[in-house]
């Protein structure tokens, strides 16, 4: 039974082997159609639970720098780009947006709040849409599928012993603090170089992305959890990692002006 599971995480292993935009290594076993399909009945979902902001105002803003954003994913991301992308504005106190594959974005008006301007709520777009194209979903949810086969093979393989239930609990402590959620984390740093790279390539200030971390620290007064039980890198580790991207993606915004590209979103 066991040489069975073992089998069965080593051949998931070798045949959804796959590499992210930032060159680091994936396990894929979702299909794009399966995890599209998943994204828009979450968007549904969440379009009947949250009310929807009906100013036209708050929509036109949101919409133009989501439409300046997704304009220029370059070609290499074709699979996970729908090319139009549905953007709704949810009128919440909540300072949060997100993507879904499918190509859905969704916009919280708390965050118009913090986000001083149209670069600042471009590097939040430019951020989400990231984890789309880098198939963060797709391999969060392959994480999952792994851990939950290597859970059930613990399961089976200690179901008559006494040491059963405190195995499981540390094989349970295990995968959430040290598989899952490390992943998180690089999630968020690779989500946020691509982030960088396609804001500045949309015309977008990526410094404003570091000033934008400034105002979210500021905004949380302090109160988040420690970083090492966190999905999200800490405010001061993701500014010191912006400030550090930002020598290379400063070219590709010069670049962009230069040839005329200057969004001109009102905010």
């Amino acid at each position: 039974m066991k040489k069975r599971w073992v089998s069965a995480v080593a051949l998931c292993l070798l045949t959804a082997c796959a590499v992210s935009p930032t060159g680091r290594k994936q396990l894929l076993l979702m299909g794009n159609n399966d995890i599209s399909q998943m994204g828009l009945s979450s968007f549904q979902q969440i379009k009947q639970k949250e009310k929807v902001s009906m100013d036209p105002r708050q929509n036109q803003y949101v919409q133009c720098v989501a439409q300046a954003v997704t304009r220029v994913i370059p070609a290499q991301f074709a699979a996970n780009n729908p090319g139009q992308w549905e953007v709704v504005v949810f009128d919440s106190d909540d300072v949060n947006a997100f993507a879904l594959p499918g190509g859905r974005i969704g916009v919280y008006t708390g965050l118009l709040k913090v986000a001083k301007n149209q670069d600042q709520l471009a590097a939040v777009i430019s951020h989400e849409v990231s984890h789309v194209l880098a198939q963060h979903s797709n391999e969060r949810l392959s994480q999952s599928q792994v851990a939950n086969i290597g859970m059930a093979a613990a399961d089976q393989v200690l179901q008559n012993t006494t040491t059963r239930a405190p195995a499981m609990a540390a094989l349970g402590l295990g995968v959430q603090y040290g598989v899952l959620m490390p992943y998180s984390r690089a999630h968020e740093t690779e989500a946020d170089v691509l982030g960088m790279q396609l804001m500045a390539m949309a015309g977008f200030n990526p410094q404003e992305s570091v000033n934008l971390w400034y105002s979210m620290a500021a905004n949380g007064k302090g109160n988040q959890p420690l970083e090492i039980l966190s999905t999200h890198p800490s405010d001061q580790t993701r500014i010191k990692q912006l400030n550090a991207i930002l020598p290379q993606v400063q070219p590709v915004y010069e670049q962009a002006k230069a040839g005329g590209v200057r969004p001109q979103c009102a905010g």
